[in-house]
């Protein structure tokens, strides 16, 4: 398979502050990875420095677009998209019109048929195709969501990036978001997912990394990363008896059984 993005003992830091460190993968065309691991791991930091969105070191490339490197700007321009835990979406603007924004890097392309795509999403999500003409701002947490992933599709990504998608949603939302997961893979669209759900994260997967404290501690395909032990105890819940709440982090278990990166 093509590689989409790789990188190579990639860092990021915030002034004296190192988030992530040395951290090498690769992101496949037509695949979902998944990164999981606890807050503060440094998925967000990922991400983040993936897009360009604060300082980094090491390397990083995107073989189908190598000019990419250059800027935000670049990368979105190269259809690389990225949909931030935060959403930051345009609250005073109403939802068409967010959706309309997402295709901005690429309106002058004529393939970029605006209203076709506007289309598109509301098939995906009919819920946003029920508020069309609603303000943002007044959405709910979960229509948040899916307006977000609506307008990184209207950019038609090349590469789709997803932090946290599930974060502080109801379950149906959850059940709701990671179905449209599942129905971009099927459709080919390559995606790097930062999650803390890791059982459907890796349930959706085809290759998985595990953070700790800013470092890769293991890597694999991911029905090989569901089934180690480790990660069940750390991350998967099973096998625990409720009133233990001594887990042992994966990181002092991975130094008791070996490291696979």
């Amino acid at each position: 398979m093509s590689i989409l993005l790789e990188t190579e003992n990639f860092s990021v830091h915030y002034r004296r502050v190192v988030a992530l460190n040395d951290v090498s993968m690769r992101v496949c065309a037509g695949e979902v990875t998944a990164v999981i691991g606890p807050n503060g791991a440094g998925k967000t930091s990922l991400v983040n420095g993936v897009m360009g969105l604060c300082p980094s070191s090491g390397r990083i490339s995107f073989p189908f677009a190598p000019d990419a490197v250059r800027s935000t700007e670049t990368r979105v321009r190269a259809r690389i998209a990225l949909v931030p835990e935060t959403r930051d979406l345009f609250g005073p603007m109403t939802v068409r019109d967010n959706l309309r924004l997402g295709a901005f890097a690429v309106r002058h392309d004529r393939a970029c048929r605006i209203d076709d795509r506007i289309a598109d999403i509301f098939n995906l999500f009919p819920r946003l195709k029920e508020r069309e003409h609603q303000l943002a701002q007044t959405l709910s947490g979960g229509e948040r969501q899916m307006l977000a992933l609506g307008r990184a599709l209207m950019l038609s990504p090349r590469l789709l990036m997803l932090d946290e998608p599930s974060l502080g949603l109801a379950p149906l939302i959850v059940a709701e978001i990671f179905r449209v997961i599942g129905k971009l893979k099927e459709e080919g669209v390559s995606i790097l997912l930062i999650e803390q759900n890791a059982r459907a994260a890796l349930r959706i997967s085809d290759h998985a990394y595990v953070l700790e404290n800013g470092s890769v501690q293991l890597n694999g395909r991911a029905c090989d990363i569901a089934a180690d032990p480790r990660v069940i105890e750390s991350y998967l819940g099973m096998g625990m008896s409720p009133a233990r709440t001594d887990r042992t982090p994966l990181a002092a278990a991975l130094q008791q059984g070996g490291t696979r990166t």
